[in-house]
């Protein structure tokens, strides 16, 4: 009855959260600041991959995936795997048909909609 059984659990550092911390505070700054530049449609991949590393750092380190059993980290994986095909495709056809728009089209909509 007094025996003793380790369940897995990993405690981490608060010296190490802390270190995720002012890393998730950083890539903040730099999406904020990635915002002020304007480089076209490249402005989109940069908030994409700033907003990935977050979430990595999140899954890893504040979810303990960095400790957990491998097909855990491996369901992580595939997960951001179709993440980035469904954005692709919704990107894709983003571009289809983005020439098509007719500028001013849709003006009044938001106004329509506020009662304006």
């Amino acid at each position: 009855m007094s025996e003793h059984t380790d369940n897995g659990v990993h405690v981490s550092s608060v010296r190490l959260l802390l270190v995720v911390w002012v890393a998730l505070i950083i890539g903040t700054y730099l999406t904020v600041t990635a915002t002020y530049f304007d480089l076209g449609s490249l402005n989109i991949w940069i908030g994409l991959a700033i907003a990935t590393a977050k979430a990595v750092l999140v899954a890893l380190y504040y979810m303990h995936l960095r400790w957990d059993r491998p097909f855990n980290g491996f369901i992580f994986l595939a997960a951001f795997l179709f993440l980035g095909i469904f954005v692709g495709i919704a990107l894709m056809d983003t571009g289809q048909y983005q020439d098509t728009l007719i500028p001013g089209f849709a003006t009044g909509v938001g106004s329509a909609a506020s009662g304006g």
